[in-house]
């Protein structure tokens, strides 16, 4: 399969194909190569590689390793969507799934979206909440992208349209540096059915990333970002690493790479990391 890869890319880059670096054995490997069209390298390797379970990035070795990461929380970096599950217990299950679905997939406007879902769960008790947290599913690589990045001095933010009741939760429990989110209301101990603004939303995400790349003092190209819907685009497309994680077809579109087949270590060996520099949660 390297070789294969090697001669696609032998034929985009006129046979200047500086060997391999296996950054990880039998998981990841860097193909240097001559050519500034990395577009038209990666879709040559594609196309030899057409039918196989692997991943494939192009992009400049210069700058490829990042000072901030921005990650999308639901169905990202964790398994789980919060408000489906919230609905399931409400007993509007079916009617809140088909919403999320039209929502991640584009075809409806979250804010207005997400408000419509909210005010099914009105009544719910704040109990539940702990309940469903109890079911979180984290992504297989989640910790280590997060712990290894840190080690690395990078800062990590969790940036999701989903509620700060479990956002503050979960960058705990996996080390983000910060979280950003959607409040929900509660009254007498129940959910209201209303959210308290602002609303975190495409733009909020995107506005988020700007935020922290200004704090941070750095340029959008030295930031990465993940998510797998079509409330992630703005944010993908802004930062200079944009990576669709097993994601809808319109955030697979628009981002800069995907990964289809891989777990979230691959983030890492997007950037050059080796093996011996991933760090355990």
């Amino acid at each position: 399969m390297i070789e294969a890869a090697r001669d696609a890319l032998g034929a985009v880059a006129q046979g200047a194909v500086n060997g391999v670096t296996r950054l990880a054995p039998r998981i990841a490997c860097d193909l240097i190569f001559t050519g500034k069209d990395v577009a038209a390298a990666e879709a040559a390797v594609r196309e030899r590689l057409d039918g196989a379970a692997v991943d494939i990035i192009a992009q400049a070795v210069e700058g490829r390793r990042k000072t901030l990461l921005v990650a999308d929380m639901e169905s990202t970096i964790i398994a789980n969507e919060f408000v489906d599950e919230l609905a399931e217990l409400a007993g509007v299950g079916e009617r809140v799934a088909a919403i999320t679905e039209h929502t991640i997939s584009g075809k409806t406007e979250f804010s207005a979206a997400l408000t419509k879902r909210v005010a099914m769960l009105a009544g719910l008790s704040e109990a539940m909440l702990e309940r469903v947290y109890e079911n979180l599913t984290v992504m297989p690589g989640a910790r280590t992208l997060v712990a290894t990045m840190r080690a690395h001095g990078a800062h990590t933010a969790l940036v999701t349209g989903g509620f700060t009741c479990f956002s503050e939760r979960v960058c705990a429990a996996l080390g983000f540096d910060s979280h950003t989110a959607n409040t929900l209301e509660l009254s007498a101990h129940s959910l209201s059915g209303k959210l308290i603004p602002p609303i975190i939303d495409r733009a909020g995400k995107r506005n988020r990333l700007d935020e922290l790349c200004d704090a941070l003092k750095i340029a959008r190209d030295q930031a990465m970002s993940v998510g797998d819907g079509a409330n992630d685009i703005d944010m993908l497309q802004a930062a200079g690493m944009g990576v669709a994680f097993h994601a809808q077809p319109a955030a697979a579109q628009a981002a800069r790479a995907r990964i289809d087949h891989g777990d979230l270590t691959a983030l890492l060996y997007i950037q050059g990391y080796h093996a011996r520099d991933i760090r355990g949660a």
